[in-house]
């Protein structure tokens, strides 16, 4: 769930660790829709005979799917300033895809706040270092400093 905070209380903030979000199965289906969406259709996401004999041994989530999921995994750790009323990703200064997830694995998100800027009167651009975890992994899906900016009232 998001944590509200107040416009005055963002440098309280940085530094701040979400909660670690519920586990996510990534599915064959969902890989496969996601593969239609961008029309990346290669043998290793798609193809479980095929991929089976690949070092992964079965099929694995494209690397940005898992990025993707970032999306759904904010829900639980984001910090919303109070009389916030748009949201926007900007990017992301780093990223990087270090274990692969294979279709049936169970994923969360870990996240901390690095900085919090008020960039212009009501505008706050945040930055924050995101790691996909990989249920019984011993490295991270990946791991990203996520920027996304709050507008508030």
């Amino acid at each position: 769930m998001p944590k509200m905070i107040k416009k005055d209380e963002t440098q309280e903030y940085v530094g701040y660790v979400g909660d670690v979000t519920d586990w996510h199965e990534v599915t064959q289906e969902q890989v496969d829709t996601f593969a239609d969406c961008t029309i990346d259709r290669q043998f290793i996401h798609v193809d479980p005979v095929a991929a089976a004999n690949t070092p992964f041994g079965g099929t694995i989530a494209h690397g940005f799917l898992t990025l993707s999921m970032l999306s759904y995994f904010s829900v639980s750790f984001n910090l919303v300033i109070e009389g916030v009323y748009m949201g926007v990703n900007k990017g992301f200064d780093k990223v990087r895809f270090v274990a692969p997830v294979r279709v049936g694995s169970k994923i969360r998100c870990h996240s901390k706040v690095i900085d919090i800027t008020e960039k212009r009167p009501g505008q706050f651009d945040f930055k924050t270092e995101v790691s996909i975890e990989i249920e019984g992994g011993d490295k991270p899906a990946l791991v990203a400093e996520w920027l996304s900016v709050q507008m508030a009232h």
